[in-house]
């Protein structure tokens, strides 16, 4: 069994804190650990208790090794948590996990080594943390102990063995790997039962999104530097581990080159989305995908933890080719990552010819190459995707709860990749459902995820929703998938991305009469706007089906109900594909100035089009121009698109009787 090394697990233990509230004498919350500046990191669990009704509440950090064992002032950051949790409810793993801050700055201590791994193979860990003393509960001791890790939980929950036992207080405990002196949980619960424990895996961390990237670059330049408070170093005393691996040629990749590569990967602008980090590294690794079910990558830190093979040192070849590759990314998008070039070429000098020639010549995936435009010049508008062009389409399909006294909706989630329609990535098909009022902060973080492993930079993936036509006027341009924005960074996703609805009954192989509507509006040389229905008349299926093959309807009310709801229906039954609605209502009696405004608009839209697949863009720009001016009377502010393209037609449903098992 490998032993620990005791330098590695002292550093740890300088880095590891308790929880206390401000009050004097105040019984111990929980452990905690330091993993960059200012910045701890703990269980969401043992902070929300005390934290009911006031999250910016200040509270004490102790430890007896940071500010010599006084207490220093803390609040807290941000954390995973859904809600405010309930005194019975058991915390899920994936939304166990807190970051604090120190209330002062400039305070000195140790800060942990994270893995950059995505993987942990599972083996011995050393857990230490604080626990109260047995005869008072207002004073802190620490405790060590350690335990091996044989099983896993989904993506995030790590299992302990059932010999190890651990004591109260001891949550959000740093776990370190033995074999390569890195942190790779967080202790989350005690032993139950047979059960020896549960740990949270470090990669949860990617799920605070873009403060993960702060706190890793932050991290990494910490560790980048010589070290200041104890003297010691992890990255050296790692070298002497067995994961470390023979490190006596060029050729390899040792933990000192890990550490002076991440340090300068934290200067770097951070990538806007997940595939750029994915496409890269796995260049890196000579066109081989990594492993699956290896989670998402959201840094470039987390990109060169996927060059590892099964738990083995990176070799050098991969790592440099990978940094290389960052710095031609970067310098596609306008950065000049001089430092980390300047770096890749002084290790090339130890590396042998071929290595040598391999990162030199490094190339971007013709997929991620920045296409710019001279002096800002309007660029090309975006088609929208059709089959086999290698584009991904997110969609989401609403299905409303049959039988609910009011509207709740059960849902799911996948992506058209351009070759076909995958399964569900994420879905809610069972229970009560989702109130309307809910469905946004229900899909922010599924959809966040998927977006994020799909969409290419300066192009994000299109979002189709799929519901019932008497759902039509669910303005889902209008929805906020950021809670919070930035101030440059719109939140709206019908202002970021190509957003159009979809018929959900429109399931399976498409009718004749659709399909060829459809082929003779893409023939067609330019689209035209057919007010519908014709002014002072009722809608009739003659309207629809009398429309030459480039019209588009287009409706100055609301499509869910009423005169509305007829006509969608009927240009539905007609086989159109494409039609254009007003989502917020419209007078009793007759059309006003504004309609007219709305129909004018609609048909200049419609003749700058030069062909259907341009249309969702052009919409696009213009809820971007409505954002930009918060026009709240333009005509497009409350249009909805429908975009249905029968070549690429949603899953049948497969509601059939099945065998019983």
């Amino acid at each position: 069994m490998t032993e620990s090394d005791s330098v590695i697990d002292a550093l740890a233990r300088a880095a590891t804190v308790h929880f206390t509230s401000a009050h004097q004498d105040a019984a111990m919350w929980g452990s905690g650990f330091f993993v960059a500046p200012g910045w701890v990191l703990t269980c969401a669990h043992v902070l929300a208790p005390h934290l009911k009704g006031d999250r910016t509440r200040t509270f004490h950090l102790s430890g007896s090794e940071v500010n010599d064992g006084e207490p220093l002032s803390a609040r807290l950051e941000c954390w995973l948590l859904d809600g405010e949790p309930r005194a019975e409810q058991r915390v899920p793993v994936e939304q166990d996990l807190a970051l604090v801050r120190l209330v002062e700055s400039g305070v000195e201590h140790e800060c942990v080594w994270l893995t950059d791994r995505t993987e942990y193979p599972g083996g011995r860990g050393i857990v230490q943390g604080y626990r109260p003393e047995e005869d008072s509960v207002r004073r802190a001791v620490r405790w060590k102990a350690a335990a091996r890790i044989n099983g896993f939980d989904d993506d995030y929950g790590m299992r302990f063995r059932p010999e190890a036992e651990f004591p109260k207080g001891g949550s959000g405990s740093p776990v370190l790997d033995a074999h390569t002196g890195a942190v790779v949980g967080i202790l989350k619960s005690r032993r139950v039962g047979r059960d020896g424990g549960m740990a949270i895996a470090a990669t949860a961390l990617r799920r605070f999104g873009p403060t993960y990237q702060l706190l890793m670059a932050a991290h990494d330049r910490w560790h980048g530097q010589s070290p200041k408070v104890t003297g010691h170093n992890w990255i050296e005393r790692q070298h002497q581990l067995p994961g470390a691996g023979l490190h006596t040629g060029g050729d390899q990749w040792s933990p000192r080159d890990r550490r002076e590569a991440l340090s300068l990967l934290a200067a770097v602008h951070p990538p806007a989305a997940i595939r750029p980090v994915v496409e890269l590294a796995k260049k890196a690794r000579g066109g081989v995908a990594s492993p699956p079910g290896q989670l998402l990558p959201r840094s470039w830190r987390d990109g060169h933890g996927l060059l590892y093979e099964a738990g083995q040192p990176v070799a050098a070849i991969a790592a440099l080719h990978y940094l290389q590759l960052v710095v031609e990314y970067e310098r596609s998008r306008g950065g000049d990552p001089v430092a980390l070039a300047d770096w890749v070429a002084r290790r090339l000098q130890d590396v042998p010819r071929i290595v040598h020639t391999v990162v030199t010549e490094a190339t971007l995936p013709p997929g991620l190459v920045h296409a710019r435009t001279p002096d800002g010049q309007d660029r090309i508008v975006v088609r929208y995707p059709r089959p086999g062009d290698g584009s991904a389409v997110v969609i989401v399909e609403l299905e409303p709860v049959c039988d609910a006294r009011t509207t709740r909706f059960y849902w799911r989630i996948r992506v058209d990749d351009g070759q076909d329609v995958n399964e569900p990535l994420h879905e809610e098909q069972t229970g009560d459902g989702v109130p309307p009022e809910q469905l946004v902060q229900k899909l922010r973080g599924p959809l966040d995820e998927v977006f994020a492993s799909v969409d290419s930079p300066g192009s994000p993936a299109p979002l189709e929703v799929a519901l019932p036509v008497d759902h039509f006027d669910t303005a889902v341009h209008r929805w906020q998938l950021t809670e919070m924005a930035r101030l440059h960074h719109p939140a709206y996703v019908g202002v970021r991305r190509m957003v159009v609805l979809r018929d959900l009954a429109r399931r399976g192989k498409p009718d004749a009469v659709w399909q060829r509507r459809w082929e003779g509006m893409l023939a067609s040389d330019a689209l035209t706007a057919c007010r519908t229905p014709p002014q002072r008349q009722v809608p009739r299926p003659r309207h629809f089906e009398d429309m030459p093959p480039s019209a588009v309807p287009v409706l100055c009310r609301p499509a869910g109900s009423g005169v509305g709801r007829r006509a969608i229906g009927m240009a539905l039954q007609a086989g159109l594909g494409i039609a254009l609605w007003h989502t917020d209502g419209h007078p009793d009696h007759g059309c006003t100035e504004f309609c007219e405004e709305l129909h004018q608009g609609a048909a200049q839209l419609l003749g700058m089009t030069a062909a259907a697949v341009e249309l969702p863009d052009r919409l696009r720009r213009i809820r971007d121009d409505i954002s930009g001016s918060r026009n709240s009377r333009h005509w497009a502010e409350g249009v909805a698109m429908l975009y249905d393209d029968p070549s690429r037609p949603l899953p049948a449903d497969d509601t059939g009787p099945v065998d019983s098992p």
